[in-house]
C-alpha cells in the first residue's frame, strides 16, 4: 500500500480544511453572546460572558486556541449547556448510528435485488418497473417522503408513531425514509455493474460450459458486480449523518442530526464545529476504507496505484 501516505496527507487535508472553513464561516455570521442571551442584557453582562466564551479575543486567537484544544481532545464548551460539546455529542452517536444502520440494511435488502432484477430482465417490464420506481424514489426528498408516511400510518391508520425513539415502532418511519434514497441508488448502480458484467466473455464461457442462468448470476456476475458497488456504499455510509439531519427532525429522532438544527438555530459554536468534524471524518474514513476495499477487491487498482507511484 504505497499509495496509503498520500491518502493519509488528503485525509489530514480535508479534515483541516473542514474545521477551517466552519470555524470562520461560524463566527463571520454574528455574535453567538448577543443571540443566546436576553435582548434586554446589560453591556457588562455581555461582555462578561463573550470574554468567558473566549469570543471578545481577535479570531486569529481564537482559531489557535481552538486547534490547541483539539489536539488536547478538548471541542469546547456548549454555550446552551455550559457542558462538553463533545459529550453532549457522543450521547445522541448510538441513536443516529441505530437509524442509519437500519436505514442502510433496508437500502441493501432492497436495492440490491432490485438491481440485479432489472440487470437480468433487462429491457423487460421488470426492469422498466423498478428503474422507474428508483428514479421516484431518489428524487423524492426525505422530508416530503417523511411527512407522507406520517400522514398515512400515524395519522389516518394509526399503526405507527409519529415522533419519538421509545420502542422499535418509533423507528420504522424514520428509517423507511432514510433508506428509500440509498436503496435506490443501490439499485440502479448494482443494475449497470450487473449489466457489465453480464456482457464479459467469460460469462459466455461459463454459459457455454453448461453452467445454468442461475449460476452463472450467483457464482460470477455478482462476485464481480460487487466491486464497483463497494464505492458506492462507501460514500453512502459517509452520507447517512449529512442526510439524517433532515429525517431525525422530521421524526424528532434524538440523534445528532437533530441536535446539528437545534445547537446551529442557537448558534452554539462548539457543538455544531464538534458535529460537522464527526460528519467530516465518517465521510473521509469511510473513503478510506473503500480504497482499501477496492484494492483488496480488485488487484488491478493495487498495481495501477503502484505503477502510478513510481
Amino acid at each position: 500500500m504505497t499509495w496509503l501516505p498520500v491518502r493519509l496527507a488528503r485525509a489530514a487535508l480535508t479534515m483541516w480544511l473542514v474545521v477551517t472553513f466552519v470555524f470562520i464561516v461560524l463566527r463571520l455570521t454574528g455574535d453567538p453572546a448577543a443571540i443566546l442571551l436576553p435582548d434586554d442584557i446589560d453591556a457588562a453582562t455581555l461582555a462578561f460572558y463573550r470574554e468567558k466564551w473566549g469570543l471578545a479575543d481577535p479570531l486569529w486567537q481564537q482559531y489557535l486556541k481552538y486547534w490547541a484544544g483539539l489536539f488536547h481532545g478538548d471541542f469546547g464548551i456548549s454555550f446552551r449547556n455550559d457542558m462538553d460539546a463533545f459529550g453532549l455529542v457522543w450521547e445522541r452517536v448510538p441513536k443516529t448510528a441505530l437509524l442509519g444502520g437500519t436505514a442502510l440494511g433496508i437500502a441493501l435488502f432492497i436495492g440490491i435485488p432490485a438491481g440485479i432484477l432489472a440487470a437480468v430482465w433487462k429491457d423487460s417490464w421488470i426492469d422498466r418497473t423498478i428503474m422507474t420506481s428508483a428514479v421516484f424514489g431518489f428524487s423524492m426528498p426525505n422530508f416530503f417522503l417523511g411527512i407522507l408516511l406520517i400522514l398515512a400510518f400515524s395519522l389516518r391508520l394509526r399503526w405507527l408513531p409519529s415522533s419519538g425513539s421509545g420502542t422499535w415502532a418509533h423507528l420504522v418511519l424514520p428509517a423507511i425514509t432514510l433508506g428509500t434514497g440509498f436503496a435506490a441508488q443501490i439499485a440502479r448502480y448494482s443494475r449497470s455493474s450487473m449489466i457489465e458484467v453480464l456482457s464479459r466473455a467469460y460469462m459466455r464461457t461459463a454459459s457455454s460450459k453448461g453452467a445454468g442462468p442461475a449460476r452463472r448470476v450467483a457464482l460470477h456476475a455478482i462476485p464481480n458486480a460487487a466491486v464497483p458497488l463497494v464505492t458506492v456504499l462507501g460514500i453512502q455510509v459517509g452520507q447517512l449523518l449529512g442526510w439524517a439531519v433532515v429525517t431525525e427532525t422530521v421524526f424528532a429522532w434524538p440523534g445528532i442530526g437533530r441536535l446539528l438544527t437545534h445547537s446551529v438555530a442557537l448558534r452554539d459554536l462548539a457543538v455544531v464545529q464538534c458535529i460537522m468534524i464527526l460528519l467530516a471524518l465518517t465521510m473521509v474514513t469511510s473513503n478510506m476504507i473503500v480504497d482499501i476495499l477496492y484494492g483488496w477487491l480488485d488487484p488491478r487498482v493495487r498495481v495501477g496505484a503502484g505503477t502510478a507511484q513510481k
